[in-house]
């Protein structure tokens, strides 16, 4: 093997820009990556024609114009706006909780009329210390809310009932009394067309990629194969679980294609109801507006992680995240070895946030 000037560990969106921040700096890097492909979680695959998100919806938001600039170096993007539908029942509601909500679920059609039957559905429950996640959402929505837009959706994604779950997790529940169905407020939104893939492939097209291969297999006989390392895999097992390893919740996708033109009418469809084990579908066409015959539709199931599975949330408690900070201190031992990303980092991230931390990054070892 020849001598690389860096080692970067996942072929992800933060793997991706840090390498071609390095490499157009001259430097010279190798990437690899366990799965058999690139660009993380964010890895699209092409189905009859339909760029299908392997691993649940990705949609790039940023309010910040050097990032959308940044990504459009990549790729051209589509107007794809985020606009999920929550269906309980037979009952379709628009997210996030809006005017649309508020009308399907009360008939009011000005927002002071929303404001106060909100204000009348938490009023028993008001209190300035829950102890849960349920006594949380109930003193800011209100029990018609919580029953059927956050209950069985919140219980599936974390496996435990909501008096079980920490107030934490759901301090404040956005409430819009406007009529726009657009689920985030980023100034800048949209899907690259031609998919993710091709994004991340631009961005590694100068650097030497490795997929199918083990961080830990190939070091053991490699050892000298770059100066540095970037890793951006479980920081926890890089120590081989020194002190515990960090919980997860993770994922589960059931894709199927299906021969009709339009399966639901919209990409993304939350079910709420406590007894549909999926939290979602997606309908892949719907992301690139296709017009292709056919279509591909992903279900998603949260499952309970365990060792060997795919780590997709990180449960940031107090327990989990002191835990952590000893793998971080343990981490800053190693001077020739950077963590990051969303797993080196234990830290849910969009994909603006691994991008900024790439670049970040990218400020301080390449200077």
């Amino acid at each position: 093997m020849m001598q690389y000037d860096y080692l970067i560990v996942g072929a992800g969106l933060y793997g991706a820009v840090f390498a071609y921040e390095a490499t157009i700096r001259g430097k010279a890097c190798l990437v690899i990556d366990k799965r058999p492909h690139i660009a993380g979680n964010a890895y699209t695959e092409e189905i009859n024609g339909i760029h299908v998100h392997r691993y649940g919806a990705h949609i790039f938001r940023t309010n910040e114009r050097h990032v959308w600039e940044y990504v459009q170096r990549f790729a051209e993007f589509n107007h794809f706006i985020n606009a999920p539908i929550a269906r309980f029942g037979d009952e379709l509601f628009n997210l996030p909780f809006n005017m649309n909500t508020f009308h399907r679920l009360w008939g009011v059609v000005t927002p002071d009329e929303a404001r106060a039957m909100i204000d009348k559905q938490r009023a028993p429950f008001r209190t300035d210390n829950p102890k849960n996640l349920k006594e949380t959402a109930l003193s800011l929505v209100g029990t018609d809310i919580f029953e059927k837009l956050i209950k069985g959706y919140t219980e599936k994604q974390w496996g435990r009932a909501c008096e079980d779950l920490p107030p934490s997790i759901i301090r404040r529940i956005p409430l819009r009394f406007t009529y726009d169905n657009n689920y985030f407020s980023d100034r800048y939104q949209g899907i690259p067309m031609g998919g993710y893939t091709q994004l991340v492939s631009g961005m590694l097209k100068d650097c030497d990629i490795l997929l199918n291969t083990d961080y830990f297999d190939f070091i053991r006989s490699h050892g000298d194969v770059a100066e540095r390392t970037i890793y951006s895999g479980t920081i926890d097992a890089f120590f081989n679980y020194r002190f515990g390893p960090l919980e997860y919740r993770s994922l589960r996708f059931e894709t199927e294609t299906i021969q009709a033109d339009n399966y639901q009418g919209n990409a993304v469809v939350n079910y709420t109801a406590g007894d549909i084990p999926y939290t979602r579908i997606i309908e892949h066409k719907h992301f690139e507006f296709g017009t292709q015959p056919g279509t591909v539709i992903t279900r998603e199931y949260p499952a309970a992680w365990e060792r060997g599975m795919e780590p997709y949330y990180p449960i940031n408690d107090e327990k989990n995240d002191a835990l952590y900070r000893r793998y971080q201190a343990l981490a800053g031992t190693r001077k020739d070895i950077v963590f990051g990303g969303r797993l080196g980092c234990y830290q849910y991230y969009d994909m603006q946030d691994v991008i900024i931390a790439a670049l970040d990054l990218a400020g301080r070892e390449l200077r």
